[in-house]
């Protein structure tokens, strides 16, 4: 069953820096990325649920993740696809597809056509940009 994960957050930058703090603020709110291999949720394995560490949409279940042996948790796909925008990333001289929070527009990670499955999708998300509820 599909949810709609309105109404969007909005809030100052203030206020996400204030609820944030430095290092997920620089993840969430500046599209900056933690040095791989260095997240928390890297090597969860519970069956759960991860949500948007900034407004606490569901994002991504634990059987959607996989080991990519890239450095960061990886996701065949988001839980609902409505729950996450993508956009055109053309920073740092590459061409790459950004990952949001559709809820609070808060920066994810990127996603990567060389994933496994039928879909060959591989959504690489910072640690640090996710919660993990724990079923």
């Amino acid at each position: 069953m599909k949810h709609d994960i309105t109404p969007p957050i909005v809030k100052s930058e203030e206020k996400w820096r204030e609820e944030l703090g430095p290092q997920r603020y620089a993840i969430l709110r500046e599209a900056g990325t933690e040095r791989p291999f260095s997240g928390e949720l890297l090597n969860v394995r519970d069956d759960g649920t991860f949500l948007c560490g900034a407004c606490g949409a569901e994002l991504f279940k634990t059987s959607e993740k996989f080991d990519s042996h890239c450095g960061w948790p990886s996701f065949t796909h988001p839980n609902e696809q409505q729950n996450v925008r993508l956009l055109d990333d053309v920073s740092h001289g590459m061409r790459r597809t950004e990952v949001r929070c559709a809820r609070c527009d808060s920066h994810l990670g990127h996603v990567f056509d060389d994933g496994p499955g039928p879909r060959g999708t591989r959504y690489c998300i910072n640690s640090l940009s996710l919660d993990f509820k724990k079923v």
